[in-house]
């Protein structure tokens, strides 16, 4: 059985034959032809998930650990908008997602009816493509048309790069209708075709490395590449190359600068000649760390080369000159054949003040009492290995690339467009399509915000939320600006005295809670010992003293001692 509808019974065919699995479908009525062909459909996952906002992330969250598209569907009209946000960090992040709306017919849209807007092209700054399906598939010509826009919609969810794709399939009552007759779709298969650097750009960017006696490698947010992370192992051990990560970039060699912040902010003006770059080559997507941005825009090197499979020109430190839409891996695969050592000390400088800036790392957590800072330290020591942990915005992100890259994590964060929004659902849709342990670390207004992820019935026993609550938007105090306005606490900062015990309760969710050192080394055993329910760990900590501790942490940096 399927709806009558042909447009979504066509698509729902081909869906399928695609190789996609999985759709999460909001409550509503215009889309009632998408429950009906999708629902029952064989080789299909359905979910329901009521806020559509919640749903959207939660379908990225799955989409990043299936690596294929995952289908949102909703009814008309605002409803298509609650997906936006999670659009927009699904195009930034590169990450395939298959946007169904449903709509009015074309003569209903500006009438007056409930439930109705212009949603024809409503994403068109955030998605890759947008499409619309005819209405009615009664001509073959339409129905080959329709057949086409579908194929090369699901596939633009994929090449050159993934990430979301729009689909908006208009509908004419009645939407309840089924029929036994399912529609026979046409597949028509895409090959991805990798780009190729010719011999001669070949020779020109080995020329131009090859005199460069300060190569910097950058790596923004990426999926783990086993091959990749081979080739800049290799091209760290030579004298003129540096490799900066982070944590969500997944690269790992104890020869990578994985802890940026922490080295860049040793650097004093007299010294940064030593440590600007005559190269640099980024690839991945965004970089966290506001300190190198800076530090490089106002010390540029002679050339920035930037890898794009998808080719963007992104030029985030202000001196792009040339770009490829290679894959990293293939691009360094094809210089690694003729790039040669240089005579320099650059990977030297750089080696040893992370060496340094480490060691002062760990003797100001010795001293410091019970913080944001100290809390961090315990968390990445006691989390599971082999789990995937996912860094909520602002500033738990930024907290844990002070600490370095763990080799049995598997980072996630929403760095695309970096909001607080969709934190908790996406790590909640990361969760129930990966068996792993899945642990989130978020703040408290970025909990608050997004506590309707827990308003869904597809929550699973490996989701373990950890909520910092200092009481606010702790990142403003750290900020010049905000940190010395009359505006801070109610403004910037939205000081609050909200706990998460009784939402906990609300969803049925296990709720543990510290306080302190102490309280926090004995609850969390049995926080992760759990593993029948999701559950929250809230762990309380002090605002104003948070954010002296954390500027202290960065002048010690700087000493000379």
């Amino acid at each position: 059985m399927t709806s009558d509808k042909k447009n979504v019974s066509l698509l729902a065919d081909i869906f399928v034959k695609k190789g996609l699995s999985d759709i999460i479908i909001s409550p509503g009525s215009r889309n009632a032809p998408f429950v009906i062909s999708f629902a029952g459909k064989e080789g299909v996952r359905a979910l329901s998930i009521v806020d559509e906002r919640s749903a959207g992330f939660f379908a990225l969250g799955m989409a990043q650990q299936l690596g294929k598209a995952v289908a949102v569907a909703c009814t008309s009209g605002s409803a298509a908008l609650n997906y936006a946000p999670a659009i927009a960090e699904a195009y930034y992040q590169k990450i395939p997602l298959l946007v169904l709306t449903a709509d009015r017919p074309p003569e209903m849209i500006d009438q007056g009816d409930g439930q109705t807007i212009r949603q024809k092209d409503v994403y068109r700054n955030y998605i890759k493509k947008s499409f619309e399906l005819p209405l009615v598939l009664d001509d073959p010509a339409i129905f080959q048309i329709a057949e086409q826009v579908i194929n090369r919609a699901i596939d633009d969810t994929r090449f050159p790069e993934p990430g979301p794709v729009h689909i908006n399939i208009p509908f004419r009552e009645p939407l309840y209708g089924t029929t036994e007759e399912e529609i026979d779709g046409r597949v028509i298969k895409t090959v991805g075709r990798s780009a190729d650097l010719g011999w001669d750009e070949l020779e020109k960017r080995l020329d131009k490395w090859n005199r460069s006696k300060k190569v910097l490698l950058i790596a923004g947010q990426m999926e783990p590449d086993s091959m990749l992370n081979k080739r800049l192992s290799a091209l760290v051990k030579l004298d003129n190359v540096v490799v900066l990560t982070e944590t969500t970039s997944n690269m790992h060699d104890g020869g990578f600068i994985d802890c940026i912040d922490n080295v860049v902010n040793t650097i004093n003006d007299d010294e940064a000649g030593e440590f600007q770059p005559d190269l640099i080559v980024s690839f991945g997507g965004h970089v966290v760390s506001k300190m190198i941005k800076k530090f490089l825009r106002l010390n540029p090197p002679i050339e920035h080369w930037h890898i794009s499979p998808s080719g963007e020109e992104m030029d985030t430190y202000f001196a792009l000159s040339w770009f490829t839409p290679l894959r990293p891996a293939e691009f360094f695969k094809v210089m690694s054949r003729g790039i040669k050592n240089a005579d320099s000390n650059y990977s030297k400088i750089w080696s040893e003040r992370k060496t340094i800036a480490i060691k002062k790392r760990n003797d100001y957590l010795q001293e410091i009492p019970f913080s944001d800072l100290l809390v961090f330290d315990e968390l990445l020591k006691s989390i599971p290995a082999k789990s995937v942990l996912h860094l909520g915005n602002s500033t738990p992100v930024r907290y844990a690339q002070l600490f370095g890259s763990n080799t049995g994590f598997l980072y996630r964060s929403n760095r695309g467009v970096s909001g607080i929004d969709g934190q908790l659902s996406t790590a909640a849709g990361s969760a129930f399509a990966d068996d792993r342990l899945n642990t989130i670390i978020t703040g408290d207004l970025g909990f608050f915000y997004d506590s309707n992820a827990l308003m869904n019935h597809n929550l699973s026993p490996n989701l373990k939320i950890i909520l910092i609550n200092n009481g606010g938007g702790g990142i403003f105090r750290f900020i010049s600006g905000p940190d010395s306005s009359p505006y801070l606490e109610e403004y910037f900062e939205a000081k609050h005295d909200w706990k998460a015990e009784k939402i906990a309760a609300a969803f049925d969710t296990l709720y543990f809670n510290a306080h302190d050192m102490d309280s926090l080394r004995e609850v969390l055993p049995a926080f992760y010992a759990e593993n029948k329910r999701p559950a929250i760990l809230e762990i309380f900590t002090p605002s104003e003293k948070n954010a002296i501790i954390l500027k202290r942490y960065f002048k010690s940096l700087k000493s000379d001692d």
